[in-house]
Parts: C-alpha cells; sequence; structure tokens
C-alpha cells in the first residue's frame, strides 16, 4: 500500500510587487519631459518678460526633480502594493497640510517663545510630514507594511518640499525685485537636493512608523521608530544648522545613505504572518 502524504500550502504576501519595464523606468521619462517643459517656459519667461509666466516656471521647477525621485522609488522591486491614486493623493496633502501645520506651529512657538531653534524646526516639520502617513494607515488598513510606509513617507516629502520651494522662489523674486536668474538658482539647488532631504526624512520616519503596525506595535518596534524619527530630525537640524553648501552635501549624503539602508531593509522578506499585515 503506497503511503500517502499530506502537503499544507499557506498563503504568503509576495516579496516583491512586479514592475513592469516601463514602471522601473517610468522616472526618466518623468525628468525628461519636466526638464523640457521648464526649460521651455524659463526660455519664453526670459525672452518676453512676461510675468504671466512666472508661475509656471515656478512650479515646473520645483516639481520635477520631487516628482522623478518618487517615480524612481515606485518603480522599485520592493514589497508594496500602494496604488498610484493613494500615492498622487499622499503628495497633494502631505504638501499642502504638511505646510500648513508645519508653519503654523512655527508661526504660533516663535511668537510665543522668541526665536525658534533650529531643532525646533525639525521636530515641528517632520511630526508635521507624518500627519499623512499616519492618516494611510489608521484609515486604509491594508497598507502597512516597511515598504509600504516607505512609498508613502517619500510622497508625503515629494509634496512637501516641492511646496516649501516654490514658497522660497517666490520669496528670492520679490526679495530679488524680479531677477529671474535668482529665482531659478533657487530653484535648481533646492530641487536638485529636495531627494536628499524632506523625501528621504520622510521616507525614513514612515517607514518605521509602518513597520511598527506591522509589528504589532510592540515596544522594540515602536522604539525602533522613535530611533528612525529622531534620526530624521538630526539630519533635519543638521542640514538647517549647516554654514555652507559643502556641508549640507555631506548631511545630503548621510540622508542618503539612511534611506538606502531602509529601502534595503524594506526589501528583506516579511517575518509578520499575512494575517496580521493585513
Amino acid at each position: 500500500m503506497t503511503p500517502t502524504t499530506t502537503t499544507t500550502t499557506t498563503t504568503t504576501r509576495p516579496l516583491v510587487s512586479p514592475r513592469s519595464a516601463v514602471g522601473r523606468h517610468g522616472w526618466i521619462a518623468v525628468l525628461a519631459v519636466g526638464t523640457v517643459l521648464f526649460v521651455a517656459v524659463e526660455r519664453v519667461l526670459v525672452a518676453t518678460q512676461n510675468p504671466n509666466f512666472v508661475p509656471s516656471a515656478i512650479l515646473l521647477g520645483a516639481a520635477v526633480v520631487p516628482a522623478t525621485f518618487l517615480a524612481f522609488v515606485y518603480g522599485r522591486r520592493l514589497a508594496y502594493d500602494v496604488t498610484p491614486t493613494v500615492v498622487v493623493t499622499s503628495a497633494f496633502f502631505g504638501g499642502v497640510i504638511g505646510t500648513v501645520v508645519a508653519g503654523t506651529l512655527e508661526f504660533d512657538t516663535q511668537r510665543d517663545l522668541g526665536v525658534l531653534p533650529m531643532v525646533g524646526v525639525g521636530l515641528i516639520e517632520e511630526s508635521s510630514k507624518l500627519l499623512i502617513p499616519l492618516a494611510v494607515l489608521l484609515f486604509l488598513r491594508r497598507y502597512r507594511t516597511r515598504a509600504d510606509g516607505l512609498l508613502i513617507g517619500v510622497a508625503a516629502g515629494a509634496g512637501f518640499a516641492s511646496l516649501e520651494t516654490m514658497g522660497y522662489a517666490f520669496t528670492t523674486l520679490l526679495q530679488s525685485r524680479g531677477s529671474i536668474t535668482d529665482t531659478v538658482d533657487v530653484l535648481l539647488l533646492r530641487g536638485v537636493m529636495s531627494p536628499a532631504g524632506h523625501m528621504a526624512w520622510t521616507g525614513i520616519a514612515a517607514a518605521a512608523l509602518f513597520a511598527a503596525a506591522e509589528a504589532g506595535w510592540t515596544g522594540r518596534a515602536v522604539g525602533r521608530f522613535l530611533g528612525a524619527f529622531a534620526i530624521a530630525v538630526a539630519l533635519h537640524t543638521a542640514w538647517d544648522s549647516s554654514p555652507n553648501l559643502l556641508l549640507t552635501a555631506g548631511v545630503a549624503v548621510v540622508s542618503l545613505a539612511v534611506l538606502g539602508r531602509t529601502v534595503h531593509r524594506a526589501a528583506a522578506p516579511s517575518t509578520v504572518p499575512d494575517h496580521a499585515a493585513r
């Protein structure tokens, strides 16, 4: 008599979400199209001196690099299934709500306590940027992995960085009495640096926040989130306190290195059962 064997099949979450070649390299198209549009608008603005083109130039200049980096992260082979709608919504509301809350808190603190130290700015802004990832975590419970948090955090940071850059560019335009060159310089510098700034810091903190939720809010997981949040605040403070561009570049390198480490951890197989993650 032939012995029978029983096989048990288990359902697990896919370790990676499939991405087509177009998805993986879509960031190139975003960068190319965005750059062409920005250069076209900027050249027309310079040639005609028509102020009607200023909003378009500022919008494109502030958004091209953040959108490109967000598309780059979205195209990576990580274990998330966040829809494009959630990504775009997180970027939009992360920018609007994050800047409004941060600006209000910073204004109130300066009014009540006087000069706000750089660490206070970092603490307020990093907390404000986590509002949208936290809302996604609470109300869209299907997204609970470290990779989900990484992508949503980068999206919220992208929105915040874009709107903040637009504000700096507009202020520069006014203070320079309409200097297009000075305004474009601000757009280019802040745009190029944005992936190593707000996008990296919020991605680091949000990934740890979602990992804590995935682990059931254990003490160790919550401690890791608090540590990641402290790192984000410290990097933000060091960035704001840097006296020159060279030191800012050094902070940028460290920020990207920490983000890279976060991506590496997000790519590791999850040890949380599927029913607990969902």
